[in-house]
């Protein structure tokens, strides 16, 4: 068996593959109209096939559970959630906020109300302690990480 991809049910396909061209970057590979998959990996589907698919009816498909999400780390995240806050719409699940071990992340909502979470890639955050001046002892308890992850992001 091998992984393929996540799949996103949406209401309107246009308006979800605009959304995710301009928020995240992510262009479309390939269009077959009611599926679409993005770069990345990323699986659009409309909410109509869907349901032909599962067998359910309109009001059996819920938006905006808020018990999942899709995550995307990125290297230059202060360029990132500025652009994020030039948006016009974005629905915050929270503002940018630093996880206990240093990570930066934001959380949003996609146009159907699917969590979208942008990390700082992990190699970015390592760095940045040590450019601060921490030692790489230092690094490791506040990032929670082995030593070997450290010594690896100063290569």
């Amino acid at each position: 068996m091998k992984y393929k991809n996540p799949l996103l049910v949406v209401t309107d396909m246009e308006r979800s593959k605009a959304f995710y061209k301009e928020v995240l970057g992510l262009e479309v590979i390939l269009d077959f109209g009611a599926n679409v998959t993005l770069t990345g990996g990323v699986c659009l589907q409309t909410k109509e096939t869907w349901q032909a698919f599962i067998d359910r009816k309109e009001d059996e498909i819920v938006f905006g559970g808020n018990n999942t999400e899709i995550y995307f780390e990125e290297d230059d995240f202060d360029a990132f959630a500025e652009k994020l806050q030039k948006i016009a719409g974005i629905a915050y699940v929270h503002p940018v906020l630093e996880h206990r071990w240093g990570q930066r992340v934001v959380r949003f909502y996609d146009p159907d109300k699917h969590i979208i979470e942008v990390g700082e890639n992990m190699e970015m955050v390592c760095r940045r302690f040590l450019d601060s001046g921490m030692t790489d002892e230092e690094t490791v308890v506040r990032m929670d990480v082995p030593l070997e992850y450290i010594k690896a992001c100063r290569r």
